[in-house]
């Protein structure tokens, strides 16, 4: 498994990504972006201006399973 962040820097950004296949949600998972285990600095001063809800209600790292279930 593995993970990946974006942040973006200036007002009405749109960041397109591509997929191996077709959207599974049933697979979808990730870890909170403010997990402080992380260590991450994202260099912003305070809170996001937007961030989507389904992130902000993802598990801390240490909440997670260990056995991927792909």
């Amino acid at each position: 498994g593995f993970a990946h962040g974006l942040l973006t820097l200036e007002p009405d950004t749109e960041v397109l990504y591509k997929m191996s296949d077709f959207y599974a949600p049933e697979l979808e998972g990730g870890i909170r972006w403010s997990d402080p285990a992380l260590g991450i600095n994202w260099g912003l001063k305070g809170e996001p201006d937007i961030i989507a809800d389904r992130d902000c209600k993802l598990p801390l790292l240490a909440e997670i399973a260990t056995e991927l279930p792909f």
